[in-house]
Parts: structure tokens; sequence; C-alpha cells
């Protein structure tokens, strides 16, 4: 299916931008969800994801939960890449996402106007008034 290879893409791609010190404050940011000695066991990005794979929080089309590490981590880089991929391949934009399991941040909606071109309608709101002649 299209989409895994895309998401496969995508994780070997957020992989690549993951050190080892990032590593551990991605763990320790959903420490509530992975325990200690789990976190251990946990050497590499790509365990990471197959970790929150294993337990549910990660799937080709469930992204809510890396999106909100990535935010609370502070990593909009790796973050924008989930957006766009999310936004792009599963054609899910922020206001479609009603059933996901978390409820959206809404300061990811700040990394996603980065790369959302303005719609006709904001362009023209943001023109200034007539000027009074």
């Amino acid at each position: 299916m299209e989409t895994m290879s895309e998401y496969s893409s995508l994780l070997s791609d957020l992989s690549e931008n993951i050190t080892n010190e990032d590593l551990d404050q991605l763990k320790s940011a959903c420490k509530e969800d992975i325990t200690e000695d789990q976190s251990n066991t946990i050497t590499s990005s790509k365990e990471w994801f197959n970790y929150l794979e294993k337990n549910e929080k990660l799937a080709q089309d469930n992204l809510s939960y890396i999106e909100h590490i990535f935010e609370i981590s502070r990593r909009p880089d790796l973050l924008t890449r989930v957006i766009e991929y999310r936004t792009t391949v599963l054609k899910i934009s922020e206001d479609d996402e009603i059933d996901t399991k978390l409820t959206r941040i809404p300061s990811a909606k700040k990394y996603k106007d980065i790369i959302r071109q303005p719609s006709e309608d904001e362009i023209i709101k943001l023109a200034p008034p007539p000027k009074k002649v």
C-alpha cells in the first residue's frame, strides 16, 4: 500500500534527525507511557517508534501522539515533517481530525502555517482597508 511506504520513509527520515541526546529527551517527554525499565532498553529512535507502534501510540494514520511529543520536546523541525506527511499523504487537516485519541494541540497550527499557503479569503482579509477619498 502506498501509504505504508510513505510512512516508513517518514519514520526513517525522522530517525535520521534524532540523535541519542534527542532520544533521551523524547523518551523523557513520554515517561508517563514508558516505564523506566522499558525506556532503558530503547536505544535508538527506530526502537522508540517500534515501542510506540506496539503500544498503539503510533500508526501510519495515527500520528497525534508523536506530534504531541515533538511539540513538548520543542522540535518544530520534526513536528513539521509529521504534519506535512499528515496533510499531504493522509490528507488529514487539523479540522478533519476529530476522532483522534489525543486532543489536537493548538500550537501545532502555528507550525502548520509555515507550510500552508494562505487561502484567498485570508489574503483578502490581510489586504488593507480601502482608503476613504
